[in-house]
Parts: structure tokens; C-alpha cells; sequence
């Protein structure tokens, strides 16, 4: 499917009210078209790195010295491996239930999960696939399980994302890639539910850390209203993320 069509049937897919951002004029200079997604034939974890990381798990970046305040830059965290990010992302994302009624509750799933993925890829170039294994994110409709939060309290949430360094096998090339399982609950609100899949896949594209400011979509909590769109704050941010070199994606040696 093209960019342009798949870009189209997302944007048919947003609630009302909510518009896509035009790229030209929120990134002029934005990644170009996205390419085709191959199946991952063979995958194997980076040695030393066998486990899934947590963005409360990653160090953050030490703040830079004079670094602009119309961005939280310095609150981002990155792998040992440097920035999890690549020129183009593909997304999986778990197909509804035909049973009733849940098959209803996963519609609305669904619609939030496409409407956010339709307002980041007017920053990212986001490519939808049908089969996991072409997929760098993979998109679930579960709930998260409790985990420890760092007062040692167990903490339930509506979505999280995991992140995984693989040195994955596609077309015959071996690349280093990250690998984000996102997990999503339906048991919220419309608004809510894509204001959580807005944020989780905000960490999936990159963004493995939370802004200072409840305005913005990667705000550790939400506000008194769910935030739908990113902010200002988020974009720059997202752009200096994608400025920055990465071994990612490159083939290996």
C-alpha cells in the first residue's frame, strides 16, 4: 500500500476535531517517503543486552549546557547502543476480534491506536504491516501487567512500552534494530485511550522519556484533559531526537 493511500485511510480513521499535521509545515525537513518493510528471517539479542528496558530503566542524557528551553532533550534517555531510532518505522498492530461484543471494544481500540499512529506520522514516516515479523513496533491490546514503582509500590497502568536491542536478519542483511512491544488496555474512555496510545507510541518512535510539562503528550501523567495532539515542546524535541546519529538500522559488519 503507498504512503499517500495509507496516510489517507489513517486520516479517515481520526475523531472529529482531531487533525492531521501537515509535515511541510510542522518538519520541513522531515524523513522521505516510506519504503517497503521486509520479513525478518532470522533474529538474535546484542550480547550483553538480553533483556527488555523500561524507559525508567535507561539512564537519562546528561542536560545540555545552554540546551533550549523550547524542548526536554535532556530528559530523554538513551541505550548503550546510543539513540533507539530509526529513518522509518514498521508498525504492527494486533487485528480485532470478529466474536461480539468484544469485537465493539476492539473497534474503538483500534480507532485510537490508527488515530494516533495518523498524527505521528506526520513527524515519523510510519509504514503499517500485516505480519509481526516485519515490524520494528508491535502494537497489543493488553493490559499491562502490575510492576514496582520506584517507592517499591506495585503500580497498575494503561499502556506500556518495553524495548528491545536485536541484531535482526532481513533480505539477507544483518541490522541492528530496536524492537518496542506496546501494550495497550481497552478499558478507557475514547479520549483517554488515544491520549495513552499517543503517548506509549511516542517512546516506541524515540521519545524513551517524559516531559516536565502536563501539556505536552509525553507528560509522565495526564492532565485534567486528555492531550491529543503533540505540542510544540514534543515536536522540537522529536526533531533534535531525529537529528541525531544513530547506529540503528545500519547494516553490520
Amino acid at each position: 500500500m503507498g504512503r499517500a493511500l495509507a496516510r489517507g485511510l489513517l486520516l479517515a480513521a481520526l475523531p472529529a476535531g482531531v487533525a492531521l499535521i501537515n509535515p511541510a509545515q510542522a518538519w520541513p525537513d522531515a524523513p522521505g517517503p516510506a519504503e517497503p518493510c521486509p520479513l525478518a528471517t532470522a533474529r538474535r539479542p546484542v550480547p550483553g543486552l538480553q533483556q527488555a528496558l523500561l524507559p525508567a530503566q535507561i539512564p537519562p542524557a546528561a542536560a545540555e549546557e545552554g540546551a533550549p528551553s523550547p524542548d526536554y532533550r535532556h530528559r530523554l534517555s538513551r541505550t548503550p547502543l546510543g539513540w533507539p531510532r530509526l529513518d522509518q518505522w514498521c508498525v504492527w498492530v494486533q487485528p480485532p476480534a470478529t466474536d461480539e461484543p468484544a469485537a465493539r471494544w476492539d473497534r474503538l481500540w483500534l480507532r485510537a491506536v490508527e488515530s494516533s499512529l495518523a498524527t505521528w506520522s506526520a513527524w515519523v514516516p510510519i509504514r503499517r504491516v500485516s505480519d509481526p515479523e516485519a515490524a520494528q513496533i508491535r502494537v497489543e491490546r493488553r493490559r499491562p501487567p502490575l510492576r514496582l514503582d520506584a517507592s517499591g509500590r506495585l503500580r497498575a497502568s494503561h499502556g506500556r512500552a518495553s524495548l528491545s536491542l536485536q541484531e535482526v536478519r532481513r533480505g539477507g542483511t544483518w541490522r541492528l534494530e530496536p524492537l518496542v512491544s506496546v501494550w495497550l488496555g481497552a478499558d478507557q474512555r475514547p479520549e483517554a485511550l488515544q491520549a495513552t496510545a499517543l503517548h506509549e507510541l511516542g517512546h516506541a518512535l524515540g521519545l524513551w522519556g517524559h516531559s516536565d510539562s502536563e501539556a505536552d503528550v509525553m507528560a509522565p501523567a495526564p492532565g485534567a484533559r486528555p492531550t491529543l495532539q503533540p505540542s510544540a515542546r514534543d515536536g522540537e524535541t522529536l526533531r533534535w531526537l531525529y537529528r541525531q546519529p544513530t547506529r540503528f538500522g545500519t547494516q553490520l559488519p
